[in-house]
């Protein structure tokens, strides 16, 4: 996570005043403002920043707060660091197209928009012709990995997972549905478990040394000996959905993929991909006498 500058971003000083705060930030905010930058995302994104800052250098309690952190551990802007190492949980109030996560790190789910908070409106009512909305309270979420094999991906599965929490240790259930693909996140209701949120578990999809997911298509990697290569056989693999007897052709090149259309990974949509299997060509790791002659011979003949 990469540290935030908020006097940075709204380009004043560490000992700038509230009215230095607020005059610097009206500017920018007119500035990058979505109703004068339409369809332009990277104004759209400052705004988001610029309206983060100032929610935490208006509010006292949160710029001591914030002060206090950047000067115990000497942080500069866009230093990357790990919140746990500083004794702060990691988790989000659910709302990341608002705040950034390391607003979400240091000061969790608290908003504005009541006593001492700050809301968009008191500074721009009636800017954009609106009045002010309030959005309804979300509910906290902590964020966490959840790595499983390509099988139990395909298969669906249930995880026993413990997690440390406010110096507690938690044991949570994680139900994987069959299909579920890299980087998607399974919504868990902490409460089941004795915690207050929910916590989004993203999903990590591990390679086995014979085994690889690209996407939908799967790889496996078998071994093959020599003869079978040179005069052709079958062999007999185990693929994600059962076994599969493969012809190998004669002079067959070792290292070479077959392809066998939709016989890969199946998603939660139903969608398949194909499989690939690369033969590698290897020898037994006991050669007989008879064999060493057979090779002996071979070697003579080529």
């Amino acid at each position: 996570m990469k540290y935030k500058d908020y006097y940075e971003i709204l380009g004043v000083s560490k000992d700038a005043d509230e009215k230095e705060i607020k005059s610097a930030y009206r500017k920018l905010a007119k500035k990058y403002h979505p109703d004068l930058n339409k369809d332009d995302d990277k104004a759209a994104e400052k705004f988001k920043e610029v309206s983060e800052a100032y929610e935490v250098l208006s509010d006292k309690d949160k710029r001591k707060k914030y002060d206090t952190f950047g000067s115990n551990y000497d942080f500069s802007s866009g230093y990357d660091f790990d919140p746990s190492q500083y004794g702060y949980t990691y988790q989000t109030g659910g709302n990341g197209a608002d705040f950034s996560d390391f607003f979400e790190t240091i000061f969790g789910s608290s908003r504005g928009g009541g006593a001492g908070g700050f809301n968009i409106d008191d500074i721009f009512s009636g800017f954009s012709g609106g009045g002010r909305t309030r959005s309804k309270p979300r509910r906290t979420k902590f964020e966490s990995e959840l790595s499983i094999s390509i099988k139990e991906a395909y298969e669906g599965c249930e995880k026993d997972v413990s997690l440390s929490y406010g110096g507690e240790v938690y044991n949570i259930t994680v139900k994987v549905p069959r299909g579920i693909t890299r980087g998607k996140k399974i919504k868990v209701n902490g409460k089941k478990f004795g915690i207050s949120g929910d916590i989004m578990f993203k999903i990590k999809i591990r390679d086995e040394k014979n085994l690889a997911l690209d996407g939908l298509d799967v790889l496996i990697t078998e071994n093959i000996y020599p003869w079978t290569a040179a005069l052709g056989g079958t062999k007999m693999i185990d693929t994600l959905d059962g076994k599969l007897k493969l012809k190998v052709p004669k002079n067959f090149v070792g290292g070479n993929k077959m392809r066998i259309p939709s016989r890969g990974f199946r998603d939660l949509k139903n969608n398949v991909g194909d499989l690939y299997v690369k033969f590698n060509i290897v020898n037994p790791k006991n050669l007989t006498k008879k064999q060493l002659d057979l090779y002996k011979e071979l070697e003579k003949l080529s």
